[in-house]
């Protein structure tokens, strides 16, 4: 099980503390930012399904990128429960949806794509990883609750860090 003391242990994430989940008080534009953080395209939930695959896919031949997908998805799972917890502070329900006008759409497994083909994978992890990268900092840009934007930062610094592994990974393949 993950938890504060042991994800502060795991290399796949940078050793640094995150900074405590909190906000100064209700917003529905925010909280509808972190609900798509949770769940859109571009998401940890999107994430998190994709590394799992990956990891499952990749483990009968090569164990140690399989080992590393899956240790990326628990880093992954810790940002999904940070964001979640930020919507619920921010007023939203923090189920696998993001705003709309009209109705909440719901997260869907067609968000991920699932090649087979090992460099196929890495690269669509990359790109993943590069998204994620540009879609939080605008956030961290735009948002003017200096908690968000604070945990917005060390999430990015993560997901840098996602890259760098991926981008070796692709290098050693």
């Amino acid at each position: 099980m993950i938890n504060d003391d042991n994800i502060n242990e795991c290399p796949y994430r940078i050793n640094e503390p995150y900074p405590p989940v909190r906000v100064v008080g209700p917003n529905p534009v925010y909280a509808c930012s972190m609900l798509g953080n949770i769940a859109s395209i571009i998401s940890e939930m999107s994430d998190i399904v994709r590394y799992s695959y990956i990891a499952v896919v990749t483990k009968p031949k090569y164990s140690w990128i399989s080992k590393c997908f899956h240790d990326v998805s628990i880093v992954e799972m810790y940002h999904l429960n940070i964001f979640s917890e930020l919507a619920l502070l921010l007023g939203a329900d923090p189920r696998l949806w993001v705003c709309s006008e009209k109705h909440p759409q719901w997260w869907s497994p067609s968000f991920i794509s699932y090649p087979r083909e090992l460099r196929a994978l890495v690269e669509e992890s990359i790109k993943a990883e590069k998204a994620a990268i540009r879609k939080y900092s605008k956030e961290a840009r735009n948002i003017r609750d200096t908690n968000i934007v604070a945990i917005l930062n060390r999430i990015i610094r993560d997901e840098e860090h996602h890259l760098q592994i991926f981008n070796e990974i692709y290098r050693q393949i």
